[in-house]
């Protein structure tokens, strides 16, 4: 059973940044994949950003050019930086980790954009 942590979610200005972190409570193989999904208050839950070992990252349409994601696998943790945030990044944000078999998620952290 993988156990992920995010962290850093908090209320910011449109065209702010916030940088997400999420740690795993075991070592994550590199060639599973890790990212991020968000799911915005009456919206169903999306994808947002995935990595995975010798694969390009996959960012949503909505997202790309602004948001990047990247894996410290020495610490089992993967990060997604946002820059130039919008009124509609406002969701709470899933970690996530796809293995063979399962999918696990964390438990969210909130992000918040608005003045």
């Amino acid at each position: 059973q993988v156990q992920l942590v995010e962290s850093g979610g908090d209320w910011v200005r449109p065209g702010g940044s916030l940088r997400l972190s999420c740690g795993a409570s075991q070592t994550i193989y590199s060639g599973y994949a890790m990212g991020w999904y968000r799911q915005a208050p009456g919206k169903e839950r999306g994808l947002v950003a995935t990595l995975r070992a010798g694969r390009d990252p996959t960012l949503a349409d909505s997202v790309r050019g602004r948001f990047t994601i990247s894996r410290d696998n020495a610490k089992n943790t993967v990060y997604l930086q946002m820059n130039s945030l919008k009124p509609e990044a406002t969701a709470v944000y899933y970690c996530y980790v796809r293995t063979d078999s399962m999918e696990y998620f964390g438990q969210g952290t909130r992000v918040t954009v608005s003045s």
